[in-house]
């Protein structure tokens, strides 16, 4: 009964509030990735068609993140600021993409006329554009001054759905072979990294903050206004949210006192989704939107993929909270995602299909394929 009472916890706005945040972004994600494709092979346009992932890609993958992890690690106050920076360029260039889609749409809605201000690299970029971006250099900007949680949050989500849409997976096969490599990965830097290097990595950078290049250059002119700016800035590589969500607390306080979802157990999950998601796509060749989702016609394995997701992420705070220790995410996400697409693709014969890939019917097609 006590432990019923402790799981009680996972109710209150910041852990409620951290699970919908997470299966709405993981969704997003997919399902922005399956306009994407749709929206590159309709203008035949491929020069920024995404990554496909083969198999050593994949296999890379969870390696060179924990080059990374060791990376940040030992010599994370060395190279923070410029991590501070490249992300503020990252983060602008995501947002842009995130946000792109809604601009249109506002745009043909109102009748406004967007016409061209210049062509660059053989793109045209329009008002509207224009004033997007300023909009997104500005969000940017608001956060390396703040570093609010809030904008945290946001530049995190847009990174996450930016990533999805750009980085894909053929088959089910590639992607359960990374997602069992990420399984080991995550396993393995939470809960024994200490024995071999002294410390939790994983939770060591996770909970590191980043020295701002603004401040600091903001001190070395000695600007005015220098008190306003944060010393210490969240990276947007994970969402966050305060532990007492509404009872005001200050942003910039120490780390234990936020929640926080890595980007990797959205992203990664996400990339499964925005495969099945094409998959029910092909399937039913309906046009997809979030409310023919729900159509009975065809599959739709992602019907079993998001709801897997929900249970595996509460699966995994759960522990957490019964543990008093932290979790690795991907040990509950993995198989509460990738379990019943295979199980009830086996059921429905359609696992061949998904393991293997969409056929093509000739190399010129291969050459231009856009997988989502």
């Amino acid at each position: 009964m006590e432990t019923l009472w402790t799981l009680l916890y996972l109710l209150e706005p910041a852990p409620a509030t951290l699970i919908l945040t997470a299966v709405a972004v993981t969704f997003a994600s997919a399902f922005r990735a399956l306009n994407y494709g749709k929206e590159m092979e309709r203008n035949r346009d491929f020069s920024e068609s995404s990554i496909t992932l083969d198999t050593s890609q994949a296999l890379m993958i969870p390696v060179m993140s924990s080059c990374s992890l060791l990376l940040m690690f030992y010599l994370f106050s060395s190279v923070s600021q410029l991590l501070t920076a490249f992300t503020a360029v990252a983060s602008v260039s995501s947002l842009f993409f995130w946000l792109s889609p809604y601009a249109l749409y506002i745009k043909s809605k109102l009748g406004l006329s967007d016409p061209f201000l210049s062509r660059c690299c053989s793109k045209s970029f329009t008002r509207m554009q224009g004033l997007l971006l300023v909009g997104c250099v500005v969000t940017v900007v608001a956060w390396l001054v703040s570093g609010h949680w809030v904008l945290n949050n946001l530049l995190g989500i847009s990174i996450c759905i930016a990533f999805v849409s750009h980085v894909r997976l053929p088959n089910i096969k590639i992607c359960a072979m990374l997602l069992l490599c990420l399984f080991v990965y995550d396993i393995f830097w939470v809960f024994f990294s200490e024995r071999f290097f002294g410390a939790n990595v994983m939770v060591t950078v996770a909970t590191q903050q980043a020295s701002n290049p603004v401040h600091t250059v903001a001190n070395s002119l000695n600007l005015p206004g220098l008190e306003l700016i944060t010393k210490k800035l969240e990276l947007p590589v994970k969402i966050v949210f305060p532990r007492n969500l509404l009872g005001g607390v200050v942003p910039g306080v120490h780390a234990s006192d936020f929640m926080m979802l890595g980007l990797g157990d959205m992203a990664i999950p996400a990339m499964l989704l925005a495969l099945i998601l094409c998959f029910d796509y092909r399937k039913t060749r309906d046009v997809v939107n979030l409310f023919d989702l729900k159509s009975s016609k065809g599959h739709k394995y992602i019907w079993y993929a998001l709801p897997g997701y929900a249970i595996g992420l509460v699966s995994a705070l759960a522990a957490g909270v019964l543990t008093h220790s932290p979790q690795p995410a991907l040990l509950y996400l993995v198989p509460s995602t990738l379990g019943p697409v295979i199980f009830m693709s086996w059921r429905r014969k359609d696992l061949r299909e998904l393991w293997e890939g969409p056929a093509l019917s000739n190399p010129i097609e291969k050459s231009h394929e856009v997988e989502i």
